[in-house]
């Protein structure tokens, strides 16, 4: 009788193993060509970042960059509408990638810059705050040739000189 249990065992063992095998390999497999899509399409942003990268010296400009948070102290009324009527959620304000100009930079004051356009930001300490951002608030007028991110609530205040932009 006890060999009969052994030999129950190992066969159960075995076929839970081909068992095993052959649902998880489907997902294995399912998962690895998820990886080469992720990786393809890295690849393929990274071009594309070079790309902008390379026509940066067409339009930039030189800027000083802060930051404000979406609270009355620091915008008006409403911190959770942008200038151009964009709702967001407070909390998680900083997601956005969202960013403010001064007004010499905005179109509707003679600037280059509309709200919704996107442009790349360069020369912030470690590249922190590098990378591509979406116009979609005004500063005060009192602020000339300034970006301003848009950030947390909770979010430390910086100052960053000499940052490039330019647009996309």
């Amino acid at each position: 009788m006890d060999t009969f249990y052994k030999v129950t065992s190992v066969l159960f063992m075995t076929f839970m193993i081909a068992i095993n095998f052959l649902v998880f390999d489907h997902y294995l497999e399912d998962a690895w060509d998820n990886v080469y899509s992720y990786q393809s399409k890295v690849f393929e942003l990274e071009g594309e970042i070079r790309e902008y990268k390379s026509q940066l010296g067409q339009m930039t400009y030189n800027v000083t960059a802060t930051m404000y948070r979406p609270v009355r102290e620091e915008t008006d009324s409403t911190p959770n509408i942008t200038a151009d009527g964009t709702r967001i959620n407070i909390r998680s304000a900083g997601s956005y990638r969202y960013i403010a100009l001064s007004r010499n930079l905005l179109a509707r004051w003679g600037g280059d810059f509309d709200y919704g356009e996107y442009i790349i930001v360069e020369g912030t300490p470690d590249g922190k705050h590098d990378g591509i951002w979406q116009v979609r608030d005004t500063m005060n007028p009192r602020f000339i040739d300034r970006i301003d991110f848009l950030c947390d609530p909770d979010a430390k205040p910086f100052k960053y000189d000499n940052v490039v932009i330019a647009k996309i």
